[in-house]
């Protein structure tokens, strides 16, 4: 019975936190700064090229069509910038395996599109971050540029 208890005291506090609560803090953060981390630490994949925004880039051979990498990630105890910054990471390294997989040599174009709003910039990602989950989508055009 004592089980029984505490069970429901613990199933009433879980259900009784507000919504109100949550919270979804919008960043733009610096791409350089997130993939220099992702370089530092062995994430990227090696011969894929990444171009942001509206950046320069070499001629297109051939287009592979356009992807989404929509990734989240646990952000308790983190700051919302380690969360973002990783959790772009992730974002990136997909595309990136996409190219891979459709014989691309490149991501060009890529901008976020977190809950839909289109951020182009090719100085900065968009991230949001809550207390639990930060997260991010990410879009671009896999292609295969002269080298």
């Amino acid at each position: 019975m004592r089980h029984v208890v505490t069970f429901s005291i613990l199933l009433a506090l879980l259900f009784s936190a507000s919504t109100g609560d949550a919270r979804n803090t919008i960043h733009q953060l610096s791409i350089e700064a997130a993939l220099a981390e992702g370089e530092a630490k062995g994430v990227m994949i090696d011969g894929i090229a990444l171009y942001f925004g509206d950046a320069e880039h070499p001629a297109v051979e051939s287009t592979h069509g356009q992807f989404t990498a929509n990734r989240k990630t646990n952000a308790f105890n983190k700051s919302d910038e380690e969360a973002c910054n990783w959790v772009f990471l992730t974002a990136v390294k997909a595309l990136q395996e996409r190219a891979l997989k459709e014989g691309g040599n490149a991501v060009i174009n890529i901008y976020s599109y977190y809950y839909k709003n289109k951020f182009v910039s090719d100085a900065e990602f968009e991230c949001g971050a809550g207390t639990m989950v930060a997260g991010v989508t990410m879009i671009g055009d896999v292609v295969t540029i002269a080298e």
